[in-house]
């Protein structure tokens, strides 16, 4: 009898055991094939977006230094061409970045402002090419507290000549004329070169003034007097014809709702630029720049952007 009792428990635990490892090949396929449909639909987006047709309002989010980005202007091109998308809300946080980063958000938005209603809603902080960015939307939100404004262009170099004589360095500059390879770091800058880099400012500044005069419907005399510069906050920005009013992503969707008259309760979902998966070596170089460059350094070019001077 004991014989039998033994024999009955082991075939017990051997199914047991069987159905455990059932259980676990059965989670393992259904994770693969999970892993292979996002793969294979996009991870950058709403899956269910992408599975199904369905109205939504999308949600583009703009932060950090702002540069070029192909991948980012595939995605506004894509939002501009689906039907499903009915509105974008673009939450801008940053302080700026290159003026060609800020001048191809501002395109792409009005872009999509000729078919489908779109709003900005200001973080912390948006300003000089976020603010740029922030007047291709039909309507602009900030918080009390968010700073704004920083019209302007800049372009920084340094002259290091007097230190390269103390340590005994003296670079040799072949050049085919006076004004090229300027502002360069190696030799000082001739009044020329200033005036010419002083006007390839200006030029840049006067576009940027002419956008802000359009966009917001300002004499541009008066966007000018404010265009120095300087940031607002909150109420004053609105004070200064900047922005259109208080309040964060929830006013927005209601403007849309009862000004451009968006069915209420739409799904709001981030849409994300699909951006390659980077292979372990860049991702190893692209944690060292990270250590040994600021995002400051990394910009080069005519820069719109504000910034503590540290």
């Amino acid at each position: 009898m004991s014989l039998d009792t033994d024999k009955l428990m082991e075939r017990r635990r051997q199914r047991r055991s069987s159905m455990l490892w059932k259980v676990v090949a059965a989670l393992s396929i259904t994770a693969l094939v999970a892993v292979l449909v996002i793969r294979t639909v996009g991870t950058d987006t709403d899956l269910a977006s992408q599975l199904g047709s369905k109205d939504r309002i999308a949600r583009v989010t703009v932060q950090g230094v702002i540069v070029e980005d192909r991948y980012r202007d595939e995605l506004l091109a894509e939002l501009k061409d689906d039907d499903d998308v009915k509105a974008v809300v673009v939450r801008i946080n940053s302080p700026g970045g290159t003026v060609v980063g800020g001048e191809n958000l501002y395109l792409a938005l009005r872009d999509i402002a000729k078919d489908k209603p779109v709003v900005a809603v200001m973080g912390s902080t948006a300003t000089s090419a976020a603010y740029m960015t922030a007047i291709g939307a039909d309507r602009i939100f900030a918080r009390r507290g968010t700073l704004t404004g920083s019209i302007g262009v800049i372009m920084q170099t340094a002259d290091l000549t007097k230190m390269l004589d103390k340590i005994g360095v003296k670079p040799e500059t072949i050049k085919s004329g006076v004004l090229k390879a300027q502002p360069n770091p190696m030799e000082s800058m001739s009044e020329e070169a200033r005036k010419h880099i002083q006007t390839v400012v200006m030029d840049m500044y006067d576009l940027f003034v002419s956008m802000v005069s359009e966009r917001r419907e300002m004499d541009l005399e008066a966007v000018k007097k404010i265009a120095d510069g300087r940031v607002f906050i909150g109420e004053k920005a609105i004070d200064a014809g900047l922005i259109d009013a208080i309040g964060g992503e929830v006013e927005a969707v209601a403007w849309l709702e009862s000004e451009k008259e968006l069915e209420a309760d739409l799904d709001i979902v981030d849409e994300k630029p699909d951006y390659p998966r980077p292979d372990f070596a860049e991702r190893l170089l692209g944690s060292f720049g990270k250590v040994l460059v600021s995002e400051r350094l990394k910009l080069d070019g005519l820069l719109s952007v504000w910034q503590p001077d540290l």
